[in-house]
């Protein structure tokens, strides 16, 4: 019984407040209506830019891309999260250590012992850009710097898009985390800053991971390793 006055106030309280609720409720709404219109406003013009080839950066160009497979900023890489997955793999053409890239699948495979291989779901090449033969890893490097080829500094020129001759290793820079470099080709098995470009055909010929991806395979791959990439 002691504790009813208490109760009966808090019930009063309440009661009185209830018109007070009711409007700032009315507020919240109008906020929320007012917060969405201008979202939809600045997904317009985002749109827009796109469709006439603006870009904040020379990068948000030339690394953009139109399919999303993978959600994440390029941190998520380092918490683990990655496309991998164990799978049967008996192919005898292939040995254990070996780097499978089949294109037209968007996929990287390691060849394990035991008739197993690990499958990484990679970007490939776009159209134009797509290449296929055999070579070996000739070196690994971690946090690799980045040094365009000419010809894709004259191609993006000629786009209006300026990109640097070099850039330093790191977060930012394109190639990501590791870099797996293939012997008699410009070639590399690369990380990435862009995690929707995995799944999709949007690179110059360069195979691209997940970072998390890219530093698993890159801890397994010896230098002389085989690659296989197929059309």
């Amino acid at each position: 019984m002691k504790y009813l006055p208490k109760a009966m106030v808090l019930l009063a309280v309440a009661a009185l407040a209830g018109t007070g609720f009711a409007s700032m409720g009315e507020a919240a709404t109008t906020k929320q209506k007012r917060f969405y219109s201008i979202y939809e406003v600045q997904k317009k013009k985002a749109r827009t830019a796109r469709t006439a080839g603006e870009c904040s950066t020379p990068f948000t160009c030339l690394f953009r891309t139109t399919r999303r497979t993978g959600s994440g900023s390029f941190f998520t890489g380092f918490g683990g999260r990655g496309y991998r997955q164990t799978v049967a793999f008996n192919d005898p053409r292939y040995s254990p250590g070996s780097i499978i890239v089949r294109t037209p699948e968007r996929a990287l495979y390691y060849v394990l012992p035991e008739g197993e291989a690990i499958r990484y779901r990679v970007g490939v090449g776009r159209e134009g850009f797509q290449w296929s033969g055999s070579s070996r890893i000739v070196s690994k490097k971690e946090w690799p710097a980045w040094t365009p080829p000419a010809q894709m500094i004259a191609r993006e020129a000629a786009k209006g898009i300026t990109i640097p001759t070099y850039m330093e290793g790191g977060p930012r820079n394109p190639l990501g985390a590791r870099a797996l470099y293939i012997g008699g080709t410009i070639y590399r098995i690369h990380g990435t800053n862009n995690s929707r470009s995995i799944g999709g055909a949007v690179s110059s010929g360069c195979i691209r991971m997940m970072n998390a991806d890219v530093i698993d395979l890159y801890n397994r791959v010896n230098i002389g390793a085989r690659v296989h990439v197929i059309q």
